[in-house]
C-alpha cells in the first residue's frame, strides 16, 4: 500500500510541475490557457472522457488558480 502512496505523490507532483512549467512559459496567459485546455481536450478524447468545452475551461481556470498560490 505504501507504494501506492508514492506512486500517487510522484503523478502528483508530476502534473504540478508540468503545469507550472507551462504557465510560466513566457507567451500570454490566454495563449497558454488555450494550450493547457486543447491538451486536456486530447487527454479526454482520448482516453473517452466526456465534458464539454466549458467544463474543461473551469479545469483549467482552477489548475491556473492553484498554481499560483
Amino acid at each position: 500500500m505504501k507504494s501506492l502512496g508514492y506512486i500517487g505523490a510522484f503523478l502528483g507532483g508530476a502534473i504540478a510541475g508540468a503545469a507550472l512549467g507551462v504557465l510560466m512559459a513566457p507567451e500570454k496567459g490566454s495563449d497558454t490557457r488555450e494550450k493547457i485546455t486543447d491538451a486536456i481536450d486530447d487527454f479526454m478524447r482520448k482516453h473517452n472522457i466526456k465534458l464539454n468545452r466549458r467544463d474543461v475551461g473551469d479545469l483549467v481556470d482552477d489548475i491556473a488558480d492553484a498554481t499560483e498560490e
